[in-house]
C-alpha cells in the first residue's frame, strides 16, 4: 500500500518542514513493513508538498503512526496536512 499526505506550507516554512519529514522519514523507515519513502515539491505551486510513503500493508503503516516517537514528531505537522484520504492499495504498477 502507498500513503500519501499533501501539505499546504508557507514559504517561510519551507526549510524547517522539510528538515521535519525527514525526521519522520527516518523514525519510520526502522518501522517493520517499511518499503519507502519521499518527499516530494510540486514545481507548479511550491507551497504544495506531498509525502508518499510504500509499505506492505495497512496495518504496519497503522502502527508505525501510532509509535509514540513518529507521533511526537508528526502530530504537529498535521497542522498543515490538506484534509484528503491517503492511504491507498496498489491495484496495478509497472
Amino acid at each position: 500500500m502507498i500513503a500519501i499526505t499533501r501539505y499546504r506550507v508557507p514559504g517561510d516554512d519551507a526549510d524547517g518542514f522539510a528538515e521535519d519529514v525527514t525526521a519522520v522519514l527516518t523514525l519510520l523507515s526502522a518501522s517493520p513493513g517499511f518499503r519507502s519513502g519521499r518527499l516530494g515539491r510540486t514545481v507548479d505551486d511550491p507551497g504544495l508538498w506531498a509525502l508518499v510513503t510504500e509499505w506492505d500493508g495497512a496495518g504496519h503503516y497503522r502502527r508505525a503512526l501510532g509509535q509514540y516517537e513518529v507521533r511526537l514528531q508528526f502530530i504537529p505537522l498535521a497542522a498543515m496536512a490538506v484534509d484528503e484520504p491517503g492511504a491507498y492499495e496498489i491495484v496495478t504498477s509497472a
